[in-house]
């Protein structure tokens, strides 16, 4: 059954016109190393229902995270866990290796399209199934037989001048048109090598004009010249949430028989489960995409909807501050203090996986967002940073906003523990972009 968001939580366009966030669990298929179809992706997007087991959500009597017969906490993750800043250099090769094959199935690759340089993963290398079952609250494990290293952006940033690097980030522009669209995830789909109809191209180059003018400070766009029914964006996490700081990439199409049907939109989820709406394999359920159901306004209307609001209903409607509750029918399953203690420790694990998505975007900055990347966790860098000691000081998850912290202090222990072993890796990383006084955030054993 699904559960309408409440109006002041819906975007509206200069049409009055809404969407909603919330689908229906089912099975995720995992991509295989081939990727989708890219003329396909939202052809069989549609939710079903699937019924829930209420004891995979039980959080145990403590309150903390639960633990799982197959959950090695200890190994978990352990290659951004460094202890020390002499450690930060002994393993940091060994880390970027294994970031590339993070949190992925058996047969199955990290679905960044500018991640395929480094070399293959080992024959030895072992992956194993992570669990079916979807908010299991645990850290997903990360295989550890990883032999091949590649070359890292960090590393070629680290000599800039961090004046440059600001000039360069602060002069970046929200919209921009480019050439090279290589690496798109739908770069074979289209018109293919046929002339799109005059309608077609115009209302494309309308969408362009609104997206150059309407774009909000937190969300970039690039469009292809040779290309344009291709565009890739990058979305900002919104303060308040367990997404904050966090840069999210965004493929998008737009069909031959565009705007009578939504463009179609891939998320670049490295493997990593971070929302009910934000599938691992790419796909993107959202009412204004018809992937999910909607009624009227909230659905995609040939007439007034745009691209602009598909993007702004991404950010504001599905990387929410109560991401649990995307989950339909969630609010009146576990409603008042049950459904407040699921959510703060969903929150807590969207945050990990969160941290690492910094990490592997930092990495492999998707192309033409490089000084987007490298300059925006350069200024932003003590407040993650200030946000995970805050964090492992008890503060909830998004409570924290520019270093200023609300005073309740519920974090679980396991999550505390975690963000404890992931915040030297993630100095490491900040420092090699360039963000300088990061050291006074380390953790010492």
């Amino acid at each position: 059954m699904e559960v309408e968001i409440p109006t002041d939580d819906s975007i509206v366009n200069n049409n009055n016109t809404t969407t909603t966030a919330k689908h229906l669990d089912q099975d995720v298929v995992k991509p295989t190393n081939e990727g989708h179809s890219s003329g396909s992706l939202n052809s069989d997007m549609s939710c079903h229902d699937e019924d829930e087991d209420e004891d995979d959500y039980d959080d145990g009597d403590d309150g903390d995270m639960v633990e799982y017969e197959d959950d090695d906490d200890d190994d978990c993750d352990y290659y951004m866990f460094e202890n020390s800043k002499e450690d930060d250099e002994a393993h940091y090769s060994n880390m970027q290796a294994q970031f590339d094959n993070v949190d992925l199935p058996p047969g199955v690759e990290a679905s960044f399209s500018w991640l395929n340089d480094p070399a293959p993963v080992t024959a030895s290398t072992k992956l194993i199934d992570p669990p079916a079952e979807h908010h299991n609250h645990q850290i997903p494990y990360t295989p550890t037989d990883i032999a091949s290293t590649s070359s890292n952006i960090a590393s070629t940033s680290a000599g800039k001048n961090q004046d440059e690097v600001k000039k360069k980030f602060e002069g970046f522009k929200s919209f921009d048109i480019v050439d090279d669209f290589s690496d798109h995830h739908f770069n074979n789909a289209g018109f293919q090598g046929q002339q799109p109809p005059r309608s077609w191209t115009r209302k494309i180059q309308d969408e362009w004009k609104i997206l150059e003018k309407d774009l909000p400070d937190t969300i970039f766009v690039r469009v292809y010249e040779s290309r344009m029914d291709l565009l890739r964006a990058v979305i900002v996490g919104p303060a308040g949430t367990p997404y904050h700081d966090g840069l999210f990439v965004f493929d998008v199409h737009f069909p031959p028989n565009y705007p009578d049907i939504p463009p179609m939109v891939y998320y670049y989820s490295g493997g990593l489960r971070l929302n009910p709406n934000l599938y691992d394999d790419g796909k993107v359920c959202l009412s204004l995409l018809n992937t999910w159901t909607g009624h009227g306004s909230e659905k995609w209307m040939p007439n007034n909807s745009t691209m602009l609001q598909v993007l702004v209903s991404i950010q504001a409607l599905i990387l929410n501050d109560k991401p649990f509750f995307n989950e339909p029918g969630y609010d009146n399953m576990y409603p008042g203090t049950v459904g407040d203690k699921k959510s703060k420790s969903y929150n807590e694990d969207i945050f990990i996986l969160s941290l690492k998505t910094m990490i592997y975007t930092l990495r492999r900055p998707p192309k033409y967002f490089e000084e987007l990347v490298v300059g925006h966790f350069c200024s932003r860098a003590h407040v993650i940073l200030s946000a995970c000691r805050a964090y492992m000081d008890g503060v909830e998850v998004g409570s924290t906003i520019d270093g200023s912290h609300l005073v309740d202090k519920s974090g679980s222990k396991p999550f505390k523990a975690a963000v404890g072993r992931m915040i030297n890796g993630l100095v490491a990383n900040f420092s090699r972009s360039g963000a300088t006084d990061c050291d006074q955030y380390r953790v010492e054993n």
